[in-house]
C-alpha cells in the first residue's frame, strides 16, 4: 500500500468527507453539498418525493425530529395513496429543506466518558437518543451523538406499556451496541418498570428473553427515571417513528439470539475453573497485573502506566481495556470485546477451540483466526507454533505424515 501525498490533508482542524464536515469534536453537514437542495422545485410525482427523501434520509441523524417532519411525505409514498401536495406535505418538504442548513452538530463519541441513553416507546413506535457530556470551553455541554426510531409491528401493538418500554430498550441496545458495548452508560426512561428488568424474579416469556439479551451490559448499565412531561429527547422519536425498511430494520428478539461477544469461548464446554485460571494467571504476567491495578477504580497511582510495554500502553491510553468480574477485556477498532489471556494459557485456549466437540476441528489457519475473534494478545504471530503442536498432539497421524 502506498500513500498519495496529493490526496493527504495534514494539519487541518476539520475535513470534508462523504458530504460531512468532520472535526475532532463533532461532525455536521457540508453546507456546500446541500445548497442546491434549497433551490429544488416542488416534487411533481412520487418518484421525485422518494428521491428527495432518500437524499434527506442520508442526513437524518443530523436533523432533530426528522421522522416527525417527514411523516406526511412518507405516507404520500404509500402504494394506494394518490399523489397530491397538500398543505401539510408542502410544509414538510420546505421544513426538511430548511433543516439541512440549520441542523445541529453531532458530537464525536468519547468512549472513556459515560453515555446517556434516552429511550421511549408509544403506540406508534420506538425511539432512542444517545447523548454524552463533553467539556467545551471549560463548560460541561450535553449534546446528541445519534437518534434512532422505528415503527412497531402489528404483534407488538398488543404489548402493555411496560413490555413496550422494555422492548424499546432491547431494540435500542441491539441497534447501537457498537457505541455501548464495553462502555459505561445510563439508560433514562419515563417508565419505572424498566428499572426492574435486570432483576425481575418472575418474568413472563417476553421479559425473560429480553432479560437474557441485556445481560452482557450488566455492570456497565444503570437505569434512571425521568418524568414523561420532561422526557422530550426520545418521546418525539417514538411518536413519529421512521418506517421500517432495509436501512432501518426492526429488531425481532423472538427470532434472533442475543449477541455473545466472546464467540469462540462461549460455544465450548468450559468448566468454571477456566476463568479462575485466567484471573490467577494475571499475577504471573507483568502487563496483566499492572492493568488490573490501573483499571481498579480505587487506584490513583498513574505512574504504573509507564511500566507497561509499548503495545499495551498504547491500547490503555486509547481506553481499549476494561475490567469486569476480574477479567480484562480489550475493545478492538471494530468494537468487539475480547478477553485478554496470559501467554501461559494460550495452549489451553487453542485446545478448547480445536479439540472441543463444538469447535469443528478446524485447520491450523482457521483455528488461529477463530482464537483471534475471542482472545486478545498483542503478539499473535507467536502462537503459530502452539497451534501446530496442539494439532500434532490431537492427531498423531498428521504428525507422521508431516515427517
Amino acid at each position: 500500500m502506498k500513500i498519495s501525498l496529493k490526496k493527504c490533508h495534514l494539519g487541518f482542524k476539520e475535513l470534508k468527507a462523504l458530504g460531512n464536515v468532520v472535526s475532532g469534536l463533532s461532525f455536521g453537514i457540508d453546507k456546500n453539498r446541500v445548497s442546491a437542495v434549497l433551490l429544488k422545485p416542488m416534487p411533481q410525482n412520487k418518484k421525485e418525493i422518494q428521491s428527495f427523501l432518500g437524499f434527506e434520509g442520508y442526513y437524518r441523524q443530523h436533523i432533530k425530529d426528522f421522522a416527525s417532519i417527514a411523516r406526511p411525505l412518507y405516507k404520500l409514498c404509500d402504494k394506494d395513496t394518490v399523489f397530491e401536495m397538500t398543505i401539510d406535505r408542502v410544509k414538510a418538504f420546505e421544513s426538511l429543506r430548511e433543516a439541512l442548513t440549520t441542523s445541529p452538530l453531532l458530537l464525536m463519541p468519547e468512549f472513556k466518558l459515560p453515555f446517556k441513553f434516552y429511550i421511549d416507546a408509544s403506540g406508534d413506535g420506538l425511539g432512542a437518543a444517545l447523548h454524552q457530556v463533553h467539556i467545551i470551553n471549560d463548560k460541561p455541554v450535553e449534546g446528541p451523538i445519534c437518534f434512532i426510531s422505528r415503527k412497531i409491528k402489528p404483534t407488538e401493538a398488543r404489548y402493555g406499556a411496560s413490555q413496550m418500554e422494555c422492548l424499546c430498550l432491547v431494540w435500542a441496545l441491539e441497534k447501537l451496541n457498537y457505541f455501548l458495548e464495553g462502555c459505561v452508560f445510563e439508560v433514562i426512561t419515563d417508565c419505572t418498570a424498566v428499572k426492574s428488568l435486570l432483576n425481575m424474579k418472575t418474568p413472563n416469556r417476553h421479559m425473560l428473553r429480553w432479560q437474557i439479551a441485556i445481560q452482557e451490559y450488566r455492570g456497565n448499565m444503570t437505569i434512571g427515571h425521568k418524568d414523561g412531561n420532561i422526557h422530550k429527547n426520545a418521546d418525539g422519536l417514538s411518536r413519529w417513528p421512521l418506517p421500517n425498511n432495509i436501512d432501518n430494520p426492526a429488531y425481532v428478539p423472538e427470532e434472533a439470539s442475543p449477541q455473545i461477544p466472546i464467540e469462540g469461548i462461549s460455544v465450548t464446554d468450559l468448566n468454571t475453573t477456566f476463568f479462575e485460571e485466567v484471573r490467577s494467571s494475571y499475577t504471573q504476567d507483568k502487563n496483566c497485573s499492572i492493568l488490573c491495578q490501573l483499571l481498579n477504580k480505587d487506584c490513583k497511582d498513574n505512574s504504573l502506566i509507564h511500566a507497561l510495554d509499548e503495545v499495551w500502553k498504547k491500547s490503555y491510553d486509547e481506553g481499549r481495556f476494561h475490567l469486569l468480574d476480574g477479567i480484562i477485556y480489550h475493545r478492538t477498532k471494530h468494537t468487539c470485546v475480547m478477553t485478554v489471556v496470559d501467554r501461559s494459557l494460550i495452549n489451553l485456549v487453542l485446545k478448547e477451540c480445536h479439540d472441543s466437540p463444538f469447535s469443528g476441528h478446524l485447520s491450523e489457519d482457521r483455528t488461529r483466526e477463530k482464537v483471534k475473534t475471542c482472545i486478545w494478545w498483542p503478539m499473535w504471530q507467536s502462537i503459530a507454533k502452539p497451534v501446530t503442536d496442539a494439532k500434532r498432539q490431537i492427531n498423531p497421524l498428521a504428525r507422521d505424515l508431516e515427517i
